[in-house]
């Protein structure tokens, strides 16, 4: 988070000179997301290290729920029967491509509860974000909430008395690579999108990670797909397209 803030820093700055003034309401949105972040990216790395990375993973994808939750609750966005079935449906696909070991054996961990709590954050994110960029460009707002996520992390660092240096060559090339592709490249996009879709769309969409992380094994690891795997691929890709039209047939 922080790389990814340090080589987006300018950017942002000539962003803010061309925009301001700037809403404080929506930095503290901004800011509000970055936090959450922060805690899903805790939270979530915990449970890999301690638990079953697949469970995390199953777990940490409950945000779209979460995010259905909230935006009733919080926005009073009126969210259909058809939206809440294809929800369960992407859902449940991606239990069957990540869960199977849960499936079999339903026990709640610590690490699994900690990738539950992760989802709840992540699902956050998104409710926070998306009233971000009611007023804040995709680069402004994914700004703030990666330097309030770096200044959050770097809190809990110094707080659990976690190494900072000292790894090797390769670990610091692979942060790179995560900073430049998922936290700056990824998140932007997601910020983007939720400037013009509701939470409640993006959230559910990025259920199709576990089919494409699946798909993308195949050729980089050598690993091949399971009959599970591709029936749960298509039940997760039905779901979307389910909560997508339940959207369209309310009028957008």
């Amino acid at each position: 988070m922080a790389i990814a803030s340090i080589v987006m820093a300018i950017p942002f700055g000539v962003q803010v000179r061309r925009h301001s003034p700037i809403a404080a309401r929506h930095v503290l949105f901004a800011a509000l997301a970055g936090l959450f972040f922060a805690g899903d990216l805790t939270t979530w790395n915990t449970a890999v290290l301690i638990g079953n990375a697949a469970n995390a993973t199953l777990f940490g994808n409950t945000s779209p729920l979460w995010v259905g939750i909230g935006a009733m609750v919080l926005f009073k966005e009126k969210l259909r029967p058809m939206f809440w079935g294809g929800l369960l449906l992407a859902m449940f696909g991606a239990a069957v491509i990540l869960g199977q070991d849960f499936l079999i054996h339903p026990t709640l961990s610590i690490g699994d509860s900690l990738g539950l709590l992760a989802g709840f954050f992540y699902g956050m994110f998104f409710l926070a974000t998306e009233r971000a960029r009611d007023a804040l460009s995709s680069l402004v707002s994914w700004w703030i909430s990666a330097a309030v996520a770096t200044l959050a992390l770097l809190a809990l660092t110094v707080l659990f008395q976690q190494s900072l240096v000292g790894y090797s060559a390769n670990t610091y090339l692979n942060l790179i690579a995560l900073a430049l592709l998922v936290q700056t490249f990824g998140w932007l996009c997601i910020n983007y999108a939720l400037g013009h879709l509701p939470a409640s769309i993006v959230s559910p969409t990025l259920l199709g990670q576990p089919v494409i992380t699946a798909i993308a094994a195949v050729p980089l690891l050598g690993q091949s797909l399971s009959g599970g795997q591709i029936i749960g691929g298509l039940v997760v890709l039905a779901g979307i397209y389910i909560v997508y039209r339940s959207k369209q047939t309310r009028g957008g």
